[in-house]
């Protein structure tokens, strides 16, 4: 089994500021995927383009960096190819809800067997502070110096309404129940979806980790199950208190186990001798 210390990256300096949430998500992730048992060499982290994305640089699995708002199709095609590997995607809310947003609907309805990490800072860090698709409307920023006009996509009812069969929302200023989180969307059979509340110490002085530890109260505290979907809704637009936890679980085939000519063996693993696409090639000469 792997421990936390194998899982450390000695060839790569992390370059977050000091204070940011991705630290305490990155840790996160390395304890849940040793008390998940993974095996990194079957372990793939995916991500797109922002501050968090550089997450694989700093693990010791295999790791994809794709392009801005790219990640869950890119890990759609690392998981169809190879329905073994465990998938991890990370990103951020400007990368998910933003220019990726086509890619969570589908990947949602889906259901591929997969985690996905959003990291919501409500803002654009990575070039230096711009509104995102989740920033707060009348907070002002760089490109907003009035103060943002519309109001923010909600990551969890837009996961609800997609059809993701699990879905959560973790603090990264809350390590040890951000990790317990991972861990039940890593060992869950289907599209696992978590909306990690994450503070911008350079960027966003609005949504601080006072803010956060204000705000936020455990679903799991109280007598809530995640098993009815109407129920989830009505807490993802909660306002005055903002739940942390597991706000719905479902149980529905996955796309892989849908796809008869891979649940045998694995795309990547089947031979090419036996494939002739001259009939198809034809229909276009």
């Amino acid at each position: 089994m792997v421990s936390l210390e194998e899982l450390n990256e000695p060839n790569h300096t992390i370059t977050w500021c000091p204070g940011c949430g991705d630290y305490s998500i990155l840790a996160a992730l390395k304890k849940a995927i040793v008390d998940c048992k993974l095996e990194p060499h079957n372990t793939v982290i995916v991500s797109g383009i922002g501050c968090g994305s550089k997450l694989p640089h700093f693990i010791k699995t295999y790791g994809f960096e794709s392009l801005h708002g790219r990640a869950l199709a890119a890990a759609s095609g690392i998981k169809l190819a190879n329905h073994s590997l465990e998938v991890i995607v990370v990103g951020g809310d400007g990368d998910g809800v933003g220019i990726g947003t086509n890619h969570f609907v589908h990947a949602c309805r889906r259901n591929y067997d997969m985690t996905y990490l959003m990291q919501d800072n409500q803002i654009y860090g990575l070039t230096t502070g711009q509104a995102s698709p989740t920033s707060p409307k009348n907070m002002k920023t760089k490109s907003t110096p009035f103060g943002v006009i519309e109001p923010p996509i909600n990551p969890i009812a837009l996961a609800l309404a997609s059809g993701a069969t699990f879905v959560a929302r973790g603090f990264s200023g809350d390590l040890v129940h951000l990790s317990s989180l991972i861990s039940q969307a890593i060992k869950h059979k289907g599209f696992a979806f978590i909306d990690i509340f994450q503070p911008c110490v350079v960027w966003n002085k609005v949504s601080t980790y006072e803010f956060f530890k204000e705000k936020c109260y455990k679903l799991e505290s109280t007598s809530y199950q995640p098993y009815d979907k109407i129920e989830a809704f009505k807490k993802a637009f909660e306002t005055d208190k903002l739940p942390i936890g597991v706000f719905y679980i479902e149980q529905r085939p996955t796309y892989e186990e849908e796809l008869g000519e891979i649940l045998q063996t694995p795309l990547v693993k089947q031979p090419l001798d036996n494939i002739d696409i001259g009939p198809i090639l034809e229909q276009y000469l």
